[in-house]
């Protein structure tokens, strides 16, 4: 009877872990303006917070020939330590008059 139970709880457990979906990394948006730009990121102002943005994965070390400091843009990605690693770069709408 105890492996039974045993052989049951497993069982149970293996089949919770197959229909739970992984959780991935958080993909978040944010908007701002750019402070400063380097070889392959970017220092972005979000109001309260500066972000320091990973942009290699889109234009290598070729940031500042994409992005300048002043531009407005949406960035979205996932943070990884205390980078935040970008998948999309868009320049943001400008506000009307």
């Amino acid at each position: 009877m105890n492996r039974f139970a045993t052989l049951t709880l497993i069982a149970t457990g293996m089949m919770a872990a197959i229909s739970i979906p992984p959780i991935g990394p958080a993909q978040a948006t944010y908007t701002g303006t750019v402070k400063r730009v380097w070889e392959d990121g970017f220092r972005l102002h979000i109001g309260d917070r500066t972000l320091w943005v990973d942009a290699w994965d889109l234009y290598g070390d070729n940031t500042l020939d994409n992005i300048a400091v002043g531009d407005r843009i949406s960035v979205t990605g996932e943070f990884e330590r205390i980078e935040f690693d970008a998948s999309s770069i868009a320049v943001a709408a400008s506000p009307s008059p």
